[in-house]
């Protein structure tokens, strides 16, 4: 198990055994997820970039389209679950 220590400035030095391990050069960023009794860090996946065009309607939905308000009320209840998960 490797250890590491968080500086005066709030900075954490991943193991160089690790680093090199899973490839992570510098600038590699990372996402950070409250879970149980710590935090997962993992690599933000890098998503391409895409014209609205290139993507609009690759999604198949066959019901009633939503409204805005609908569309901000599920967001609004998954991020709720979400956050629930975490603190369990």
């Amino acid at each position: 198990m490797e250890t590491t220590r968080l500086s005066t400035k709030g900075q954490i030095t991943l193991p160089k055994k690790i680093r090199v391990a899973r490839g992570w050069a510098p600038g590699t960023e990372f996402t950070l997820e409250e879970s149980g009794d710590g935090i997962l860090i993992r690599p933000a996946a890098r998503s391409p970039q895409w014209e609205f065009d290139e993507v609009a309607g690759c999604l198949r939905y066959s019901g009633k389209p939503k409204t805005l308000a609908e569309m901000r009320e599920g967001i609004k209840q998954a991020v709720k679950r979400r956050y629930e998960r975490s603190r369990t």
